[in-house]
């Protein structure tokens, strides 16, 4: 089974940008399409964004349609979330996960999760 270690994320300030990262174990990586969720205090883990295998298809959330960037590199197992004009409301706990490439993806429609990683905006 692959792991997923994910490192970035941190404080910043509104209006600020961060960048996460979501290191794959294994040779199946470039297989699957890569997906963000987050969870925020006292809320359900959201869908935030989704790169098809090759990366060439994106999805996104439109809360954060515009905004957040993602994208892979299937040589570096590797995938990237960058967060840009952040807002108070985009704090939470961001988690990758490697899954189906679908719209409007589903936390079922995954299997392996990274660790997440806390992305706090400050107003």
């Amino acid at each position: 089974q692959v792991q997923l270690v994910q490192s970035g994320g941190g404080l910043v300030q509104a209006g600020g940008s961060l960048s996460l990262s979501c290191a794959a174990s294994g040779r199946s990586f470039g297989n699957y399409g890569l997906g963000w969720f987050r969870q925020a205090p006292g809320k359900e883990r959201e869908f935030v964004a989704v790169i098809n295998w090759s990366g060439v298809t994106t999805y996104y959330a439109d809360s954060v349609k515009g905004r957040f960037t993602v994208s892979r590199d299937n040589a570096k197992n590797t995938g990237y979330l960058q967060m840009n004009s952040l807002k108070p409301e985009d704090t939470a706990i961001y988690y990758c996960a490697l899954g189906r490439y679908v719209l409007k993806p589903k936390q079922t429609d995954f299997g392996s999760w990274g660790q997440g990683t806390q992305v706090t905006v400050s107003s």
